[in-house]
């Protein structure tokens, strides 16, 4: 009898019978206020370096081109000019990618102006046209394509030596705001580069980028059928609540129904893999036949592994019937609680629709992080400098080359042939360029920080409305009448140091998380097998704590939310009534996983078959108004309303997964509170009180002795 008690102490004290106790107490103080204090800071830091990033950022160096003078193609004086023309892109091709073009900007060494559209036909100055001016070749043709401030009364071939008009244009199309050449253009005869060259850097470049085509399809099949994904995406919406609310009623029997499916997916696999072991062993196919092979497709042919497969499976198989023998009465309260939190849900609707709201935060956290890093990334000022093709020429001898310039005071020497201004990259001095990746780093952790304060308010709030229906004695008359928001209220006013706390210690782990993937994916060609190991071990460890963190996390919320004490006590509380009740958890936890799991297939499932039989035009005779539009990729639509479904489900059962654990914290709890007398009842259901033995001798209709 001692031994059990002190077995049971070690895992800390049953709860005390408290006569003052209704629930979720309403007397409570701030709690780790340290941590909101450093939280708060951490947030003025976090809109301070946002205001930086404003002031000394300007995304407009990502979001459109330069041309040679360093002035935005799309905007400004260049509105009508939203797209960039290279006059030789070759030297871009074959001297860099498209990837560092569309980063660095107008980087290539050759010329790039503002036009209004890209050239549609190929075109080569003729030889008669050399000493013609350049208003009759380029802009009496309709030809604007040479530099800003070139006089029309120009010689076309002075303007060629300069580089201040382009010597060939080819049929291009705009991507990413330039002008990218067709890959079947006829290509001109230039000067040092062969047309196989030019060919293949064609078809590498429009192999990259030109997906213009099928960026305009998209949007005409999303503009096609928004409304109807939309449809589906409120089918989504019907179903979760149907599910939800229907567990009242089919809990019981759905359970039963998936674990007995469980166990016919097993014994099948035993019988399929016996027959396989009894064929392959008549053949006389064995592993010392086949022996090593890093094909592992031809393990299937050997009779040893459908003797291990077999083994696995009825090991599995015993152990499920052995749990559904010996744990039914525990399966019996899971299925109770189940039920239990389908009826706290059906009270309180008002709890399904909180993930929108957690879901428009982490909007605005992503957004913020997002439109900061972007700020950030561009805050530094362009840096032009002299460039020639062939420095080696008369001319270019005195010329300082690769010294800072002005892009507007092209062309500085005629004497250099080629010599220009052309865009180098960003100065990375000054204290903000300089600072540019703690700034990057302080941005991430406050992603992550914001983001899982966000989770752990959702989180808390929903555990305070719940714990509020539990603990009402006469449901559901005693249930407060807005549980969700004075759960809010309470949260977000006292327990927000908290959930700050809590937050910041996943967030370190996560942060520890991303780095070794970082490492590993620097190191990983270099990496000998040892190496990968440890690293493997390192990653896999990280998980696990990461995943026992969120655990310890969510029940730590729904002990604050209840009893309002800090989260190193909630959590310490938390831990210790769940080991002291370590069967019922896992029983539990599987029975509940299996079931929402079950229901994410019924919903994606069902719209998912729903929508493509729709999309694809499967469905006759719905009528006109009603009928499958006209799609270039009907996969589109069907894949958005999937991954929708997906979204919604998981909104809505994580809602009815926090009730689970909230309603299950409550039972356990009240279990070691109370013990059915007149002065302390129990507040559990009659169908749990039933299960578990056990009544109330408070008379029907009665109150509980204050």
């Amino acid at each position: 009898m001692g031994g059990k008690q002190d077995q049971n102490e070690v895992y800390g004290k049953p709860a005390k019978y408290d006569p003052s106790f209704r629930g979720p107490i309403k007397n409570r103080s701030c709690t780790d206020i340290i941590c909101c204090v450093l939280f708060f800071l951490f947030i003025l830091g976090y809109i301070a370096v946002g205001l930086v990033a404003w002031v000394y950022g300007d995304p407009q160096q990502v979001l459109y081109p330069r041309n040679s003078t360093g002035a935005y193609c799309g905007i400004g004086e260049n509105k009508d000019k939203p797209y960039l023309l290279y006059f030789n892109i070759f030297s871009c091709v074959l001297t860099t990618n498209i990837i560092a073009i569309t980063q660095n900007g107008p980087a290539c060494p050759t010329p790039q102006v503002c036009v209004s559209s890209c050239p549609e036909v190929p075109w080569t100055v003729e030889t008669d046209q050399l000493s013609q001016p350049v208003g009759q070749v380029f802009y009496a043709a309709n030809r604007n394509f040479c530099l800003p401030g070139v006089p029309g009364d120009m010689q076309v071939l002075q303007s060629l030596r300069q580089e201040l008009c382009p010597s060939f244009l080819l049929p291009s199309t705009p991507a990413l705001g330039r002008c990218f050449p067709w890959s079947n253009s006829t290509v001109p005869e230039l000067p040092g580069i062969s047309n196989t060259s030019i060919a293949q850097g064609i078809s590498g470049l429009l192999d990259s980028v030109n997906a213009r085509d099928i960026s305009v399809k998209i949007f005409e099949d999303f503009a096609q059928s928004w409304y109807w994904i939309l449809i589906a995406l409120g089918v989504a919406m019907v179903l979760s609540l149907l599910f939800i609310l229907l567990l009242r009623l089919v809990a019981g029997p759905l359970v039963f129904v998936l674990i007995i499916g469980v166990l016919g997916v097993l014994a099948y696999g035993i019988y399929h893999s016996w027959e396989e072991y009894r064929v392959l062993r008549d053949k006389g196919a064995s592993i010392s036949q086949l022996g090593f092979t890093t094909n592992l497709s031809a393990y299937s042919s050997v009779q040893e592994t459908w003797l291990a497969a077999l083994i696995v499976l009825a090991v599995l198989e015993g152990i499920l019937l052995l749990m559904l023998i010996f744990l039914r009465q525990r399966i019996r309260i899971a299925i109770a609680l189940l039920e239990e939190a389908s009826r706290a849900v059906g009270q309180m609707m008002s709890t399904m629709f909180y993930p929108l709201f957690t879901f428009v935060l982490l909007l605005v956290c992503v957004a913020y992080w997002a439109m900061t890093a972007l700020y950030l990334a561009t805050s530094g000022q362009p840096q032009y400098v002299f460039w020639a093709p062939n420095v080696s020429l008369s001319g270019c001898e005195n010329v300082p080359m690769n010294t800072s310039c002005n892009p507007m005071d092209q062309p500085v020497n005629s004497s250099c042939p080629g010599l220009m201004c052309v865009f180098q990259g960003y100065l990375s001095t000054g204290l903000v360029q300089r600072s540019l990746f703690n700034l990057q780093i302080y941005g991430v952790l406050g992603l992550f920080w914001t983001i899982n304060w966000v989770l752990a308010l959702g989180q808390c709030v929903l555990a305070g409305a719940f714990a509020s229906f539990y603990w009402a004695f006469h449901k559901p008359r005693d249930i407060p009448t807005f549980p969700l928001s004075s759960a809010f209220t309470r949260t977000l006013r006292y327990h927000t140091g908290s959930l700050a706390f809590g937050a910041l210690i996943l967030t370190l782990v996560q942060i520890a998380r991303v780095i070794l993937e970082y490492i590993d994916h620097k190191l990983r060609g270099t990496q000998n097998p040892m190496a990968r190991c440890i690293m493997c071990c390192f990653k896999c460890c990280l998980w696990c704590l990461e995943k026992f963190i969120k655990f310890l996390n969510r029940n730590a919320y729904i002990m604050i939310a209840i009893y309002g004490k800090n989260f190193c006590v909630s959590a310490k509380n938390a831990f210790m009534l769940l080991m002291r009740n370590i069967v019922r958890v896992v029983v539990l936890d599987k029975v509940t996983d299996l079931l929402l799991f079950f229901g994410k297939l019924l919903v994606v499932g069902g719209v998912g078959v729903l929508s493509f039989f729709f999309f694809t035009g499967r469905i006759q005779g719905l009528g006109k108004d009603i009928e499958s539009p006209q799609l270039n990729y009907y996969w589109l639509p069907i894949m958005t309303s999937i991954l929708g479904a997906y979204v919604i489900a998981s909104g809505f059962f994580s809602v009815f997964g926090m009730c689970v654990d909230t309603l299950f914290l409550c039972f356990l709890e009240d279990l070691e509170r109370n013990d059915g007398s007149v002065d302390r009842p129990y507040y559990m259901s009659k169908a749990l009180l039933k299960i578990l033995g056990k009544k109330n001798e408070v008379p029907p209709g009665g109150k509980r002795k204050k």
